[in-house]
């Protein structure tokens, strides 16, 4: 090929990538729900949706079904023994639980595959007084979520319906995060 020829394919190639190009530039807009929140940060875009009908099991073989909880909120944290931080959080998710002891069920879901003594370890270790040790045993929640990162916590209502997420760890004794879970309190009459 030419030198010519190679200059005029190269500027047809260079015209023709720029077609779509409007006149001022203007960004593509993209759809809210798929606007990517950043980690440690409250999401509320998927507020409303509802709670997935779940079993965790804990070491012992009981089970949990989490639409046996409906009533009450739920503070549901996807966490693992390996990730980092999770384990920095989980302290003060005990203390969240200890904190609302009555009025919202922390639980802690465990996405350790085939590992129940490596949690029950883990929960031994740091004397986790107020959360017990659920295991989601083929780490389905983090699928039917729609989460590949962890920690993810989601706040439910008493009714099952999402309030509000968080992808990454966050510091529960912060008073905004407090107020947050408080919003799904019924309010007492």
């Amino acid at each position: 090929m030419s030198r010519l020829s190679f200059t005029i394919v190269l500027a047809l190639g260079l015209a023709v990538g720029a077609c779509d190009r409007g006149a001022a530039d203007k960004a593509q807009e993209t759809p809210a729900a798929s606007v990517a929140v950043a980690a440690g940060t409250i999401d509320r875009s998927r507020a409303g949706e509802l709670m997935p009908a779940a079993n965790l099991r804990d070491p012992a073989g009981r089970v949990l079904n989490l639409g046996a909880l409906q009533g009450t909120p739920v503070l549901l944290n996807l966490w693992a023994t390996w990730c980092a931080p999770c384990v920095k959080e989980m302290p003060l998710l005990d203390q969240v639980a200890a904190d609302y002891d009555e009025q919202v069920h922390v639980i802690t879901a465990s996405q350790d595959l085939g590992a129940p003594e490596k949690v029950a370890a883990f929960f031994a270790e740091r004397e986790l007084r107020y959360l017990e040790p659920w295991i989601d045993p083929e780490a389905g929640l983090s699928t039917t979520l729609g989460e590949g990162s962890l920690p993810t916590t989601v706040l439910y209502d008493a009714q099952g319906l999402e309030v509000w997420r968080v992808r990454g760890d966050l510091d529960w004794s912060r008073e905004d995060v407090r107020d947050a879970i408080e919003e799904a309190i019924p309010l007492q009459e």
